[in-house]
């Protein structure tokens, strides 16, 4: 399969792919009948406490005519859920009032900062502020007022909940259910000026009941965030932003000491500025940039030849994220290639590479988004390696077209190793509809990379498509992409090269109407990896003929996945233990259980089993949560990995707690806990958060580390962290 002449060059493409012709206004989603709400006005101080009590609130439109989207599509909540809308220069406020037939079922034990709400009683809103259909805010708080926020991401099919914004909310428990109020300052988002109206939309999910409830969009085809599909606010007032200057300094008090050497102290200055430029355009500069605040990642056990994928958790490179995503499947689990990852900025072998500078714009300008990104990082000396000053960036533009469809191009220059001649560029287009018959979602994507370097033999190509239609009862997808025996983009993650993938995927999720089990899902995923030549890498036939969601929130999983791998060369599997070079075919089982996340005591347990490679292999996977209280959680997570194979045996585990103290949802103090038998470090991180104001917070992170030996425990270094910073207005 060849999408590009190779004597086309991926420039032309994307040439061709701007061309599109484009009417300015085009991609405004039409008005099909979705619900309107108008603003009201607020004509009093609001106090954000969860108590919708003032005059501003009483004068506004209340609305309840929300339907439910599970277990019934149109049908009557169990409980009457009334929404509020209010509006000033400055910032956008919305109150929710929800009742309940049986108010001691609230589920809701989180007040953690970006936890997931998704088990528990919450609130959710999503705005579009561009009318784009593609993009938008999203902010959720459950009945316990943790608050979490993030970016409609890969075009409403997933979310970016890394992103953070300055905004409030509160709630308050009252005799019927929860009220809750949603402060969003202007400051905080990017809008169009020009528009008269933001697309909308509210949901409201009632664990207990497994219920999902909307406002606009309440099909089971379709989801939340497709902003596509929402309601409106119209009534909007002639928002201030001020200056639209952020001015956001903060200060890393450090003390660390590496086994044998003594402690060391260290007082590093930070600062973060940020300037509107018009409504919609937004510039960032970050000088001598610190990320002491960010969580430590998980430890993965990896049973494959190839890197494994951790997400970005860093402030700077979040702000914006969605205008740099690229070419439509390339955002999925299999990570066969991410263009931008930037993680490959100041991070290099799992080590800090310190950054002295760094600038960013993003915005819109019409139906046109763009995102520029320049850092540069100081020179580095380490124990492993050293590293040049390198100064590393991506330029992103991207065309709206035909209401849910985009077209557009992107250019990274820079490598993290200081590498010269550095360069990856290339476009891509994405036809999208959530009007397919009606009511059904497709999508379709094209795009194209080169990539070139001074070390490369030959500039490379990479290339592919997606053809998805992800609905509720059928969700069938067609992928393909040719990766290079040379694409190494110096700023992207690719963990494969050489190669043509493919991947048919199939799910059929029916809804039987037995009042004990609320859906099916029946899937086939048959994957493949071929060499440039053609000759067979990898397959897979992933099939799940029994997963099951019951009324109850419980879910029973049995997958069947016969796999082979043709190896041209040997790798090691764990330590001492090679999988030799042949070829292999195997079959592998697994079964998978969820317990509902309405009890206190809820998780995910997992065993996969049969043949693997010319051996054995058995996985075992847990993951536990135990929501003592409100006040306090523990998490628990196990893996234990046992194989038997010719090259040797091998016992894995890797053991994980977190414990959390919820005292309120601006303060949390949280431990988390690890120790793997491979590296036989025990790790500790423990990581206190104050948000003593919407605008500023601290951070107290200790981080310690022990190597446990056969015969005893050997110190290897520590870390106390303390971080204050403040996000100054105008």
């Amino acid at each position: 399969m060849h999408l590009l002449n190779r004597n086309i060059s991926i420039a032309q493409f994307a040439v061709v792919l701007l061309c599109i012709p484009v009417a300015h206004g085009l991609s405004t989603p039409p008005d099909n009948g979705e619900p309107v709400v108008t603003a009201g006005t607020i004509i009093d101080p609001i106090r954000i406490d969860g108590i919708l009590d003032e005059q501003s609130w009483q004068t506004s439109v209340a609305i309840d005519n929300l339907t439910t989207t599970e277990p019934v599509e149109g049908g009557i909540p169990s409980g009457r859920t009334i929404f509020r809308v209010i509006a000033g220069p400055r910032a956008l406020v919305i109150g929710v009032d929800c009742h309940y037939d049986v108010p001691a079922n609230i589920v809701s034990f989180s007040k953690l900062r970006d936890v997931s709400l998704r088990d528990e009683d919450h609130v959710r809103i999503v705005i579009d502020a561009f009318l784009d259909g593609q993009s938008g805010y999203i902010f959720g708080v459950n009945a316990s007022g943790a608050r979490y926020d993030a970016l409609v991401s890969n075009r409403g099919e997933s979310e970016n909940s890394e992103w953070d914004a300055v905004w409030n909310a509160a709630t308050q428990r009252h005799a019927t259910g929860w009220s809750v109020e949603i402060e969003i300052p202007i400051q905080s988002i990017s809008f169009d000026k020009s528009l008269d109206r933001w697309a909308f939309n509210l949901e409201r999910r009632i664990q207990s009941n497994q219920e999902t409830i909307r406002w606009a969009n309440a099909k089971v085809d379709q989801w939340f965030i497709q902003t596509s599909r929402a309601g409106f606010i119209t009534g909007l007032p002639e928002f201030d932003y001020g200056l639209g200057l952020n001015i956001r300094p903060s200060v890393v008090v450090s003390g660390s000491r590496e086994a044998p050497s003594p402690s060391h102290w260290t007082v590093d200055p930070a600062l973060d500025i940020g300037q509107r430029i018009g409504p919609n355009i937004q510039a960032h500069v970050t000088v001598n940039t610190d990320f002491a605040e960010t969580e430590v990642d998980s430890r993965r056990t990896n049973l494959t030849r190839f890197p494994l994928f951790f997400p970005e958790k860093r402030t700077f490179f979040l702000e914006g994220a969605d205008i740099f995503e690229f070419g439509f499947g390339l955002g999925g689990r299999s990570r066969q290639l991410v263009p931008f990852f930037s993680r490959r900025i100041g991070l290099f072998e799992g080590e800090q590479i310190p950054i002295a500078a760094g600038a960013k714009i993003n915005g819109r300008i019409g139906d046109t988004g763009f995102g520029g990104l320049a850092v540069h990082s100081r020179a580095h000396q380490g124990a492993e390696f050293d590293l040049p000053a390198s100064t590393m960036g991506v330029f992103r533009v991207r065309q709206n077209v035909l209401a849910e469809s985009s077209a557009g191009v992107i250019a990274m220059f820079g490598d993290p190793q200081g590498r010269p001649g550095s360069f990856t560029g290339g476009g891509d287009f994405t036809f999208q509809t959530t009007r397919l018959a009606g009511d059904k979602n497709f999508i379709a994507g094209v795009w194209g990379l080169q990539t070139q370097r001074q070390d490369l033999a030959t500039s490379e190509h990479a290339y592919g498509l997606k053809v998805d239609y992800p609905n509720d009862l059928w969700d069938l997808s067609l992928t393909y992409m040719r990766i290079g025996d040379e694409f190494d983009p110096s700023l992207g993650f690719v963990p494969r090269h050489g190669i043509h993938f493919y991947r048919i995927g199939a799910t059929y999720a029916p809804r039987p109407s037995w009042k004990w089990l609320r859906q099916m899902r029946n899937q086939l995923f048959l994957t493949l990896y071929t060499d440039l030549a053609g000759q067979w890498e990898s397959y897979s036939i992933f099939t799940a003929p029994l997963n099951w969601r019951f009324e109850s929130g419980d879910r029973f999983e049995f997958k069947f996945n016969p796999k082979g791998e043709r190896l041209v060369e040997g790798f090691e599997i764990a330590d001492g233990v090679m999988i030799d070079p042949g070829k292999y075919h195997f079959i592998r089982y697994s079964f998978e259980a969820d317990l509902a996340a309405k009890r206190r005591l809820n998780g995910r347990l997992e065993w996969s089993f049969g043949p693997f490679y010319d051996g054995n292999l058995h996985e075992l996977r847990a993951d536990l949560n135990w929501n003592v209280s409100a006040l306090l959680t523990f998490e628990f997570s196990a893996e234990h990995n046992t194989g038997d194979l010719p090259g040797g045996q091998f016992d894995q585990t890797l053991l994980g707690t977190r414990v959390r103290f919820n005292v309120t949802p601006d303060l949390q103090l949280n431990s988390f806990i690890q120790y793997d038998t491979e590296s036989r470090e025990m790790g500790i991180n423990a990581r206190l958060h104050w948000i003593y104001h919407p605008q500023g917070d601290v951070f107290v992170v200790y981080n310690h580390n022990t190597f446990y030996s056969p015969s005893e425990a050997m110190f290897l270094g520590n870390q106390l962290l303390v971080k204050v910073r403040y996000n100054f207005r105008a």
